[in-house]
């Protein structure tokens, strides 16, 4: 059967590619080999993360605790069920919502597990029927890696998609890599009470952060009772001092744990796509390489989200698959964007968001620059929801004052960054906040104190 794009992977990605295509007239075909459609985005990733990283919130009182005379924690011990049941009334809204678009759009969905028969055919392997098309998409994510001195034969030791089906909270959690979905999931455990203990080899908290931004992140870590253990690999083994798990440091220092979640990075899932018939190159840990129109080294198949590598966020994994269709159905309509702007948002506690250049980046390049600084606890709005800690930073080139980086650390710092992407779009100078009115009390009321003191400090 011929269709005009394939697209394989029904996540986040291969959902906005197909329904891309499908807004342009073309006839789509879309395979998964997932019960539910919308991938690790929605069933173990993001939105499962960050719909538990709220339940948190709640559950322990974290955002009331700076509120004079306010408690609204629970009176009682947490379970499971309290900690699970928003996560799991969420992803079924959205698996609801999925499918309904993928209806409403025409795109015909094809259950099983896709395979290459060479560049423009691509076998369902547990019907056998064969999709013929001149152009197909691959968006099938990614998985965590399992390194082997790790047990996970153990059933304490989880990894970022078996995390979900923990029975009981920990007491305690060894978090085995200091990356996004490892220190996300640090602060959502630490909300409820868990004392988390941190292992990375690495020395700084997510390096591509603006290092201001990093350290502050890593002392508002601190203070909510986070441990980290730097410049040391890890090995995990059987029970160890009556706790489940025992963690075994490359110094000598051993952990005893109630759980152990294993971030120690992902791989792309491309294991059953047979990409050698396609003649399809893949790299390190299976990232598939693309041009600056996803395209691969095989002009007619494209790759966007996990399985291409770094952001593999939900986010621009999706943007990727909209540029990605429209260059290749409406290159005319849609002319490509010259922008790399993507934001990044990290949901820890407190959140993390940027766009843009970093202070580091800009003096390897040479650049003269100004950075201004707006202060949550400067600001009404900060005091009200009471972050005290959380600020707002603007990196602008000397001479036009053009932003040139937008950084926030704070309550609802991934929502503050649209309005700095939208300024950077523009090509606009930080004047653009001066001369903007903001509501009061609000936290976009701190571009202005941000772009005032940019404009003090040049």
């Amino acid at each position: 059967m011929s269709f005009d794009l394939i697209v394989i992977g029904g996540g986040p990605a291969g959902i906005v590619a197909a329904t891309t295509a499908s807004g342009l007239d073309k006839k789509v075909a879309l395979i998964d080999n997932h019960a539910e459609l919308g991938g690790a985005g929605a069933n173990t990733g993001t939105v499962p993360s960050k719909t538990l990283r709220e339940t948190a919130l709640a559950l322990s009182g974290m955002r009331s605790r700076n509120l004079y005379g306010v408690d609204l924690s629970l009176r009682r011990e947490a379970t499971v069920t309290d900690f699970l049941r928003h996560e799991r009334g969420v992803k079924a809204g959205l698996n609801h919502t999925l499918a309904r678009r993928m209806e409403e759009s025409k795109t015909e969905v094809r259950k099983g597990t896709a395979t290459f028969v060479d560049a423009r055919h691509v076998r369902i392997d547990e019907s056998g029927e064969v999709l013929e098309s001149d152009h197909i998409l691959i968006a099938t994510g990614s998985s965590p890696v399992h390194p082997p001195e790790m047990s996970f034969g153990l059933p304490e030791v989880y990894d970022s998609d078996t995390i979900l089906e923990l029975d009981k909270l920990p007491g305690t959690l060894g978090v085995v890599g200091a990356g996004v979905i490892g220190v996300e999931y640090a602060c959502t455990f630490a909300a409820l009470g868990t004392k988390v203990h941190v292992i990375d080899a690495r020395d700084v908290l997510l390096s591509f952060l603006d290092i201001e931004i990093s350290n502050a992140l890593k002392t508002a870590m601190e203070r909510n009772g986070i441990v980290f253990h730097w410049k040391e690999r890890c090995g995990c083994c059987g029970s160890e001092d009556g706790r489940a798990v025992g963690l075994n440091l490359s110094s000598g220092e051993r952990l005893a744990m109630d759980a152990v979640l294993v971030a120690a990075g992902r791989k792309s899932n491309i294991e059953k796509l047979n990409l050698g018939a396609a003649g399809v190159v893949a790299g390190e840990r299976g990232q598939i390489p693309v041009n600056d129109h996803y395209r691969t080294n095989v002009p007619n198949i494209l790759a966007v989200g996990d399985v291409i590598g770094f952001p593999a966020m939900a986010s621009t994994s999706m943007d990727q698959a909209r540029r990605a269709v429209r260059h290749v159905f409406a290159p005319d309509r849609f002319p490509a964007s010259a922008s790399k702007l993507l934001p990044t948002g990290v949901y820890t506690i407190p959140e993390v968001s940027m766009i843009g250049e970093t202070e580091e980046s800009l003096k390897a390049a040479g650049v003269d620059y100004i950075a201004g600084r707006g202060h949550y606890g400067s600001s009404a709005r900060g005091r009200i929801i009471g972050d005290l800690y959380g600020f707002l930073k603007l990196l602008v080139r000397r001479g036009d004052m053009r932003v040139l980086g937008v950084h926030a650390i704070g309550e609802q710092a991934t929502e503050l960054v649209h309005i700095g992407l939208m300024a950077m779009l523009a090509g606009a100078s930080v004047e653009i906040f001066d001369e903007a009115c903001f509501n009061i009390p609000t936290l976009g009321q701190l571009y202005k104190a941000a772009a005032l003191d940019a404009v003090r400090r040049m």
